[in-house]
């Protein structure tokens, strides 16, 4: 579960902002909340609204930034790929920092990292709990010891673990995390007790999960309806409770030569897989909204095309549709239903841009209370950014949940939460965030002072 995400001087957000999950004062929707792990809950879902370029997809891409730092790293001796904030010359030529805190695996943690282009110039990772934190490690360039590993240390008896631990740390890159260090290394065969880094790395890896509006989620779960039965169910019950009209969905078999690809890329793949030595291979192609199987077996290349199944009146069997003749809102929705599988399986937290992209209001609306509904003893979180006016209503969400982001003159976002207004429970909210009471909204122009349209009078 994410407890807090703090981002500085990273694209459009020049001051230290926080995002927080934990949850406030308010008593209402206490099935919103998880049960506490060493005295810190954390609320289940959370809607960040706002103006277009207010900085909502920057915050995301903030929190994604540092996946992708501490999954895959920076290459050697190249500079840090990203943005400062650009509007202040101050800014441009100042550090940047990142923090989250974390909850994984019955612990909490606080792990974060100052940087800039050249260097990470601090890095740190804490156990923290209602009443104080413990360190784990920590990074300073400016210090005269670089690395403080002492707790990590002290919980290694052995001298070989220690100096395995000390030489990670001296090889370490000035451009590169620890933690990479420690997910490209083989730390878990030379030393015996680094649990912590690992259970931080294996959040990063297994359970935060960005998805941006043309990103599709595990698509090649599709593969597996063909020999999983409950999983094919759970497909059609949800098409059909979402009201998509389809009765049914398979797998075709069709001739390779009929994938609407080039030739040349289809003879790539067929020579990719044809050559490879390992057995019962399986890729995946996605091409204008059409997914696509293809298998070797026993040398031989076979291919199963992702169908939707539809009852035709007098007719005995079902007619099949390409998903391509589908509409956008329901290849949306078949897209989404690993995604609602996952998060009602637990320990899955989901930030997804733009979510309700082509779905309509009450699709998106009872999407997100569907998961609240049915995850009372589930811990996964869904954080969404959003324009969708309709889930503003405390009938579905807290206030502590209700977050708004707001770039002032300077091009600055800023973050607030609902929580910071006072505003009954059975207030209705929509029609004062369309009226620019939370300030969240685009401020248009004077269309009088538009000077270079034709003029309709004349």
């Amino acid at each position: 579960m994410l407890i807090r995400f703090n981002v500085e001087n990273f694209l459009s957000f020049k001051e230290r902002t926080v995002f927080s999950m934990i949850p406030g004062k308010g008593t209402l929707k206490q099935f919103h909340k998880t049960k506490p792990v060493k005295g810190i809950s954390a609320l289940k879902a959370s809607v960040v609204f706002g103006a277009n370029a207010s900085g909502k997809s920057n915050l995301i891409k903030a929190i994604d930034f540092g996946k992708i730092l501490i999954l895959k790293g920076s290459k050697s001796e190249q500079p840090i790929k990203f943005q400062p904030y650009r509007l202040d010359a101050k800014s441009i030529v100042s550090n940047s920092r990142i923090e989250y805190e974390i909850q994984h695996k019955g612990k909490n943690y606080a792990y974060g990292f100052v940087f800039n282009s050249k260097n990470i110039v601090e890095e740190w990772l804490f156990e923290i709990n209602s009443k104080g934190e413990n360190k784990i490690f920590e990074r300073n360039i400016q210090n005269r010891v670089e690395f403080d590993l002492e707790p990590l240390l002290k919980k290694n008896k052995k001298e070989e673990h220690k100096q395995f631990l000390k030489f990670i740390a001296k090889g370490t890159p000035s451009n590169q995390l620890f933690l990479n260090e420690i997910t490209t290394r083989k730390v878990k065969d030379n030393v015996t007790n680094v649990d912590d880094l690992f259970c931080v790395i294996d959040w990063f890896q297994n359970s935060l999960k960005i998805i941006f509006p043309d990103d599709k989620y595990k698509e090649g779960i599709k593969s597996e309806l063909k020999d999983d039965s409950k999983l094919q169910i759970t497909f059609e019950e949800l098409l059909k409770y979402f009201d998509t009209g389809i009765n049914g969905i398979c797998l075709e078999k069709i001739e390779l030569e009929s994938i609407e690809i080039p030739n040349r890329i289809l003879e790539k793949i067929k020579e990719d897989l044809l050559t490879t030595k390992t057995e019962n291979v399986r890729t995946l192609l996605s091409t204008n909204s059409t997914t696509y199987f293809i298998s070797k077996e026993n040398n031989e290349l076979s291919v199963h095309k992702f169908m939707t199944r539809h009852n035709v009146t007098g007719q005995l069997n079902p007619e099949l549709f390409d998903t391509l003749d589908e509409s956008d809102g329901t290849n949306r929705i078949i897209d989404f239903i690993p995604l609602i599988i996952d998060l009602l399986h637990g320990d899955n937290v989901f930030v997804i841009d733009e979510m309700e992209r082509s779905l309509h209001p009450n699709i998106i609306y009872d999407l997100i209370d569907l998961f609240l509904d049915k995850s009372e003893n589930v811990n996964s979180q869904l954080i969404l950014a959003s324009h969708e006016s309709s889930l503003l209503t405390q009938k579905l969400l807290r206030k502590d949940e209700i977050w708004f982001v707001v770039k002032n003159n300077d091009g600055v976002s800023q973050l607030h939460t609902l929580e910071e207004y006072n505003i009954r429970f059975d207030k209705e909210i929509r029609k004062d965030y369309l009226l620019g009471r939370f300030k969240a909204v685009p401020r248009i122009g004077n269309r009088n002072s538009l000077t270079v349209l034709p003029n309709q009078n004349k």
